[in-house]
């Protein structure tokens, strides 16, 4: 049995599932590693947002992230009106993205809809901090399966930790299994070639014994390597045929977004090749 995670904002729906396409997490809406963008944020401009935002939509994201980690701000106040205004730009489900449960609760209270929370993990405080949350707003969440100990290296040891957030999210605190999604933990090919291996096996096994959603950050795979669009447009096709269902990833991005679409018509996930068909048609058309 596989599960669809449900995501809604005031006016759209998107469905997540291993029957469904492929979902396209929207990520550029982060200052992280953006120090122009920091210091507008600082300054109180918002423009580059509603950037951020045509562009992740015009490359084709179904959901888009936004986190607001800047430091020196207030970031529950920059997370909740950054909120307001994707959606006043877009009709697109939100992704919240903050490990500060005040700016993730001030996020939540300004969205309108089902959000998907970024993240928790398998650590006790962690959990005990977010999962009341994503209970209240009635939300879905993200949940990688390392604790405070390490990031587990090994297969058997993260479908362990996947047990234990499943436990503890739908048994301690209410919430539906088909809200959890499981990042089984992509980790750079650059630093161990096994990496990529381990990370495959595990989302082959969560697919088979959960039948949970699952995404994952798609940049950390080829991080630090050349060459890093080639390597994504060949690991997302790989890793959606093992189950994987959505990824948070740079939909700027044609050849990945292509090699993803590309996937779901080979994998039965685009009937007659209609959605594959109208993007070639619109290309044409726009050249």
């Amino acid at each position: 049995m596989t599960y669809e995670t449900v995501l809604r904002s005031a006016t759209k729906e998107v469905v997540i599932g291993h029957d469904r396409p492929f979902c396209l997490i929207g990520e550029r809406i982060n200052p992280t590693g953006r120090k122009i963008f920091q210091e507008q944020l600082r300054n109180g401009d918002l423009s580059a947002i509603e950037r951020d935002v045509a562009a992740q939509v015009a490359g084709g994201a179904d959901v888009l992230d936004v986190n607001m980690g800047v430091p020196l701000t207030d970031e529950a106040d920059l997370l909740s009106r950054a909120i307001k205004l994707v959606q006043e730009r877009t009709d697109l489900p939100i992704c919240i993205d903050s490990s500060v449960i005040e700016a993730l609760e001030a996020g939540l209270a300004a969205y309108q809809g089902r959000a998907l929370v970024n993240s928790i993990t398998a650590e006790d405080d962690r959990m005990e901090a977010v999962l009341p949350l994503v209970k209240k707003y009635d939300a879905a969440v993200i949940a990688l399966p390392n604790d405070a100990d390490e990031i587990p290296m090994e297969s058997d040891k993260r479908l362990e930790l996947v047990k234990k957030i499943v436990e503890v999210a739908t048994k301690e605190y209410g919430i539906a299994i088909e809200n959890i999604l499981i990042d089984p933990l992509a980790m750079p090919i650059g630093a161990d070639s096994s990496y990529v291996q381990t990370t495959l096996t595990t989302i082959r096994r969560i697919r088979d014994e959960f039948g949970l959603n699952m995404t994952c950050g798609a940049s950390n795979v080829s991080f630090g390597m050349p060459g890093r669009h080639v390597l994504g447009a060949a690991f997302l096709p790989i890793a959606m045929a093992a189950g994987l269902t959505s990824a948070i990833m740079d939909t700027r991005t044609p050849e990945i977004v292509e090699a993803v679409k590309a996937a779901d018509l080979l994998l039965g996930h685009d009937e007659w090749g209609s959605a594959w068909i109208a993007a070639h048609r619109a290309k044409l058309a726009a050249t």
